[in-house]
């Protein structure tokens, strides 16, 4: 067996680091550029989420605080600044239907369509886009354009409640058309919808109402 002097063994060290030493430091540097790179976005999407979850509840504060036309101004301008700094934040949904009801509140029934339609068209959770739906279709029937309202709702939506709700809405602009056979058919489907009818007492109340007209 051969045995390799310390000068060999030396220059064997040395060609090694020539041949992939920069390599080595380059995957190195790579790997740690990773490492240092995901923790840097997982403190900014935690930063993200901290300032839009502050603003939020700023904005519910000034709703709930006061019913003054100050408090709801200063909850329009946290909604638009949350749907502006943080617009890809499920809390800048949230704040859109808040801005559709302080414009309703307001009589401010363009606002109201305007937020409502963003949402409907840019929100990736289904459900809320669905209650989004819904209220749009009640703004489109206070501007007297319930027809168009109704047409909202051409494709299916899934869960019993938000089939209710939208049943009930269906039944109330239809009502408001005067297509009372219509209406009373969307009640029931309404009904039929629950889980626990009793919850909706106000659905039975509307078809009592059908029926004493008839």
């Amino acid at each position: 067996m051969a045995y390799e002097t310390e000068e060999e063994q030396v220059e064997k060290l040395k060609e090694l680091w020539q041949r992939h030493g920069v390599p080595l430091l380059t995957g190195v540097a790579i790997a740690l550029a990773g490492v240092f790179g995901w923790q840097a976005w997982q403190n900014y999407q935690q930063g993200q989420a901290q300032g839009a979850s502050a603003l939020y509840q700023a904005m519910l504060e000034s709703v709930l605080g006061s019913d003054s036309e100050a408090s709801r101004a200063r909850a329009a301008q946290l909604a638009a600044q949350l749907r502006s700094d943080y617009a890809n934040s499920r809390y800048a949904d949230y704040a859109a239907l808040m801005q559709a009801r302080l414009a309703v509140e307001a009589r401010d029934y363009s606002v109201a369509e305007k937020s409502l339609r963003e949402l409907v068209d840019t929100s990736e959770d289904a459900a809320l886009q669905e209650v989004a739906r819904q209220r749009l279709a009640r703004v489109l029937a206070q501007q007297e354009r319930a027809e168009e309202g109704l047409a909202l709702f051409a494709a299916p939506v899934e869960g019993s409640e938000l089939k209710a709700s939208r049943e009930e809405v269906r039944g109330d602009l239809l009502v408001g058309l005067g297509r009372k056979a219509e209406a009373r058919a969307a009640y029931e489907a309404a009904i039929e919808a629950l889980e626990d009818a009793s919850s909706r007492p106000q659905l039975q109340l509307k078809l009592d109402d059908l029926a004493e007209e008839a």
